[in-house]
């Protein structure tokens, strides 16, 4: 196919929002994870996974790329098999299914944004995870740490937002 074909490249987005809350026993959250990479952090996602709301809005992303149904219709959360599941078994199933559309991973951009933990001493072990999982060179993925500034309940500590964006390549034949 050549560059001019509108299906050489699809853009995916992905969003995932978690509240967070002091770990179990104290409370709802779990470990807090992100791109697979435990923080140690008093605070953590709920989620009926295990709420890497990185690896859920870069599956989103990578299923909207290639129009096929999003996280929450293909590992839902009231299914019990999803229970405390680690959330790279879902990556792995949508880039699956990038693969077998024809596609591979051209970059992704990953923003996350959350006043703590910061993620900038961790975001090299991330990004090889991600990396790793999508089978693609470490420079094609980015991850970058935002925050609110303590505004709103993302600035107070009480929850974690992830946005992605992902672009895909039809594979040469």
């Amino acid at each position: 196919m050549s560059e001019a074909d509108p299906q050489s490249v699809r853009i995916g987005h992905g969003y995932d929002l978690h509240r967070l809350e002091p770990i179990a026993p104290m409370g709802q959250g779990r470990p807090f994870i992100l791109a697979g990479i435990v923080f140690d952090h008093p605070v953590g996602p709920v989620g009926h996974s295990d709420g890497d709301a990185v690896y859920h809005a870069l599956t989103d992303a990578l299923l909207g790329a290639i129009g096929h149904p999003d996280i929450g219709q293909l590992f839902p959360d009231d299914d019990p098999r999803h229970e405390a599941a680690d959330s790279s078994g879902f990556l792995i199933e949508a880039y699956r299914r990038v693969e077998e559309a024809g596609y591979r991973v051209g970059n992704a951009d990953i923003t996350v944004i959350c006043e703590r933990p910061k993620i900038g001493l961790r975001k090299s072990e991330m990004i090889a995870n991600i990396a790793r999982l999508l089978q693609c060179a470490p420079d094609q993925i980015n991850v970058k740490g935002k925050t609110h500034e303590k505004m709103d309940s993302i600035g107070a500590g009480r929850a974690i937002e992830v946005h992605v964006v992902v672009l895909l390549r039809r594979m040469s034949s």
